[in-house]
């Protein structure tokens, strides 16, 4: 588990680095003391969670989650308490109070295992390949590569595939770590993407684009993740 520490403060940092230390399972991928850094290490350091103040500089937490394309499992650590509401309202896993206690931090870390269905067989490490989705007493099992796009949807994940637009019971972060990297691009912080539906690719405001997807219609592309397609896709290389 991949952990960035978002804080302001040094020592709150030097602390949760000593919490995180009998945890073999976590590696601290990288520190942030500002909204900016974070913005950039969550980005560059490919992170599974965000353990994550709430006031800091440059924006607070719930600004900073707005700028992600990729928004990690997310963990707040502060010293107050009023932001607890709104935290999990944003779909935070956790709301731990300051100073933080080692049992609250593992039963923290124990949900964020559960929802990220960490495990050490290498079998969820291998992409999917087929599905099985359930929309009421309609029943499929599809090929991963027939589905055109994957919309986030509050915990759940809408999946298009042939016109159908079931939800499934597991969120999108979850669902974009068994997935082939070579098929499927994350266009945005709520939409993942077939790269072989892709019909059109238009500009967009802000330096995006806009994806017309077979079966599905237009996507939007943020700009941070326009800039990786463009790259991926780019003959002068």
């Amino acid at each position: 588990m991949r952990v960035l520490i978002v804080d302001d403060e040094r020592l709150a940092r030097d602390e949760l680095r000593r919490l995180l230390r009998p945890y073999a399972d976590v590696v601290i991928a990288a520190e942030a003391a500002t909204a900016d850094e974070a913005v950039a290490r969550a980005s560059d350091a490919d992170v599974d969670l965000m353990l994550l103040d709430i006031e800091m500089p440059g924006g607070n937490g719930f600004e900073l989650l707005e700028r992600l394309d990729r928004v990690p499992a997310v963990v707040f650590t502060t010293a107050y308490d009023e932001f607890a509401v709104r935290a999990f309202e944003v779909n935070a896993l956790d709301y731990l109070m300051k100073p933080i206690h080692p049992d609250r931090l593992a039963a923290a870390l124990d949900r964020v295992r559960t929802t990220l269905g960490a495990r050490p067989d290498a079998e969820l490490r291998q992409p999917l390949e087929r599905v099985f989705v359930r929309d009421g007493e309609r029943c499929w099992l599809i090929p991963v590569t027939s589905i055109a796009l994957f919309e986030s949807d509050g915990n759940y994940t809408r999946v298009y595939f042939e016109g159908n637009r079931p939800l499934v019971r597991t969120a999108l972060q979850r669902l974009e770590g068994r997935l082939d990297p070579a098929v499927f691009f994350r266009a945005s912080r709520t939409h993942v993407l077939n790269l072989r539906f892709i019909e059109r690719i238009e500009p967009a405001v802000n330096d995006g684009l806009t994806v017309r997807v077979r079966t599905v219609g237009e996507v939007p592309v943020s700009r941070r993740q326009a800039r990786r397609l463009r790259d991926a896709w780019s003959l002068d290389r």
